[in-house]
């Protein structure tokens, strides 16, 4: 090797990478192209990201424990206060009752309750009279939770085993309304002993 083929710093020189250096633009017209790739690419790319973040909830495997329903079902209070007003003004009908929390067993017989309208299986309970089919409604019977497992007064318990028992074959009279709210367990008592 000559010294015409060694550089300053010592090393040999390697003369076939002495040509043209050439890239992969050989033309205007590719220079055009990608000198605008190169400010629409991004462009495009970060509207297209900002979309998928900010546009619509998606679903996401794993927990909803984060959902706004959930949430609020959490942050629900223990308890709640009601006011109501007293007497028989707010009460609700016997059928009322019957549908809201009897209807539940006594339409379909479920766990041995007599079928409602069944005069068969509502005979001889009718024959122990109003007050003993009150006081079973009251306090509950067999599977029959105190109540039917509502939350009724006890007048609004008495004018739906009223409803129930008359639809039974019985000839009970309508409860009268209590006088006012401390006598409401004494006033169905003394108004449901009527004929049968």
């Amino acid at each position: 090797m000559s010294d015409a083929h060694v550089e300053a710093h010592g090393a040999p020189h390697d003369s076939a990478h002495d040509g043209p250096h050439e890239g992969p633009i050989k033309t205007p017209k590719q220079l055009v192209v990608t000198v605008v790739a190169s400010f629409l690419v991004p462009i495009v790319v970060i509207i297209m990201l900002i979309n998928f973040v900010a546009f619509g909830n998606k679903e996401a495997a794993g927990t909803d424990a984060l959902a706004p329903e959930a949430v609020a079902a959490r942050i629900l209070p223990v308890g709640a206060v009601e006011v109501r007003a007293a007497g028989a003004a707010s009460a609700r009908s016997g059928e009322q009752v019957f549908q809201g929390q009897c209807s539940a067993c006594h339409a379909s017989g479920a766990l041995g309750a007599p079928k409602f309208g069944d005069e068969a299986a509502w005979g001889p309970r009718i024959k122990t009279g109003f007050e003993a089919l009150w006081q079973s409604a009251l306090k509950g019977k067999g599977s029959m939770p105190p109540q039917g497992g509502g939350d009724a007064s006890d007048y609004e318990i008495a004018r739906a085993v009223v409803y129930m028992a008359n639809k039974g074959g019985a000839k009970f009279d309508e409860p009268k309304p209590p006088a006012d709210a401390a006598s409401g367990a004494a006033a169905p008592a003394s108004a449901g002993a009527a004929s049968q």
